[in-house]
């Protein structure tokens, strides 16, 4: 069976990185922008990160152009922009493709892992669901991802225990994370 740390991505000078370096730790990976509506959870990540990661927590934080142009930048300047507006330190990769032909096949095995299950109920959210689904009407069955910040937390072995849409509080997040730390 397949786990998180049989991938190797790519760091943001274009390195290999094996996954099974994090081997042993909670992981939440997750697919950013830093022009998007849901930039702002770069804030209670970074947050997390530094509240939890003396406690075997990493965030992998992959930047993603694919959701309305919302990451143009190139991974420098997404790094600058983020080290700068929000403080972040967690790791952050190079910019991939999350859905189609050209996806990063680690999101496309997070997606297969824990699927999309709708972002929730009420007028903004059902306003994003029209959106997302126009946008990714070109990637077909390919659309493993449907929008920016969507996350996963993965255990200590390696196992993906729960995929959270943009659209989740940051605080059912984090609750998550604290759980998985513990178990």
């Amino acid at each position: 069976m397949k786990k998180v740390y049989d991938f190797t991505v790519k760091d943001r000078q274009g390195k290999d990185v094996s996954l099974s370096e994090y081997q042993g730790k909670v992981l939440l990976v997750v697919n950013t922008a830093t022009g998007c509506g849901f930039t702002p959870h770069y804030e209670p990540l970074e947050a997390m990160y530094r509240d939890l990661k003396d406690q075997g927590f990493e965030i992998l934080d992959f930047p993603s152009n694919q959701f309305a142009n919302q990451a143009p930048g190139s991974d420098d300047e997404i790094h600058e922009f983020c080290t700068l507006k929000f403080g972040t330190e967690f790791p952050q990769f190079k910019k991939i493709d999350v859905n189609g032909e050209d996806a990063d096949p680690l999101f496309a095995f997070l997606a297969t892992e824990k699927p999309f299950e709708g972002f929730g109920k009420g007028l903004k959210l059902a306003a994003l669901a029209k959106f997302a689904d126009m946008n990714n009407k070109k990637f077909g069955d390919k659309a493993y991802i449907k929008w920016n910040f969507t996350k996963f937390l993965i255990d200590r072995e390696g196992k993906v225990l729960a995929r959270f849409e943009p659209t989740v509080d940051m605080q059912e997040v984090r609750a998550a994370v604290e759980a998985a730390l513990k178990a």
